[in-house]
Order: structure tokens, then C-alpha cells, then sequence
């Protein structure tokens, strides 16, 4: 069972957020993939529609979520279940960095509302 060392872990931003992947490929995973988001204050994602069920467990602050047109406000130790095909969007109304974790299996891939596709590094 390979260990990844948190110093091991890969960053990379987009959309006003950053993405600490622990579980892909690259790090031995063979299904699933697994990263801790950070949200800052006063980020608002853009929409987007996933190819595949993603697991999105907010670990401090809170979130709006919004998931097919229906907004949620969630705090922390809530949990969202994004089916494939459902169209989520994030936003972060308060004064601090939310922390989320997130697991998926690999492969996500995400569509803007502008028909953009985006393979994010840390799900694949």
C-alpha cells in the first residue's frame, strides 16, 4: 500500500482555488482519486457539469453549493454527492479559506457552461 507523504502532494490552482492532490495515478492510485481543496474567501467557481460521481466533504468553513439549480448552504463535517451528469458550482460567501475534501474515481472531467472541457491533473 504505497504512502504519500503530504510533502509529496501536487498543487495546482484554477478558478481562484487550489487543489493538494494525494491519490491519482502518478501516486499509485488504480481507481480513485483523492485532493483537499482550499477555497478562499469570496470565491465563486464557475458552474460546471462531471462525467463521473464525486464525493465533496467540507472539512472547515462554509459553502454555497449549488447542484441543478438548487443552492445549499453546507458547514463543516456536511457532505455532497454529486452524481454524474449534475451541473455544481461552489462559492465561498465568508471571510475565510474553506477546506474540502474530495474523492472521485479516475477520469473526472468537468464542462463549462461555454461547452469548455476541462481534465483536471489532480483526477486523472
Amino acid at each position: 500500500m504505497p504512502v504519500v507523504r503530504s510533502s509529496d502532494a501536487v498543487t495546482h490552482e484554477i478558478h481562484g482555488a487550489r487543489f493538494v492532490s494525494y491519490a491519482t495515478p502518478l501516486s499509485g492510485a488504480k481507481e480513485l482519486c483523492a485532493w483537499r481543496g482550499e477555497i478562499p474567501a469570496g470565491t465563486k467557481a464557475p458552474a460546471h457539469t462531471v462525467n463521473r460521481e464525486e464525493i465533496f466533504h467540507l472539512l472547515i468553513g462554509e459553502l454555497l453549493i449549488t447542484l441543478d439549480d438548487t443552492t445549499h448552504r453546507i458547514t463543516a463535517g456536511d457532505t455532497v454527492i454529486v452524481n454524474p451528469g449534475a451541473t455544481f458550482a461552489v462559492e465561498n460567501p465568508t471571510d475565510h479559506t474553506a477546506l474540502t475534501w474530495v474523492t472521485t474515481s479516475i477520469g473526472l472531467e468537468a464542462e463549462l457552461a461555454d461547452g469548455t472541457r476541462i481534465t483536471p491533473p489532480w483526477a486523472n
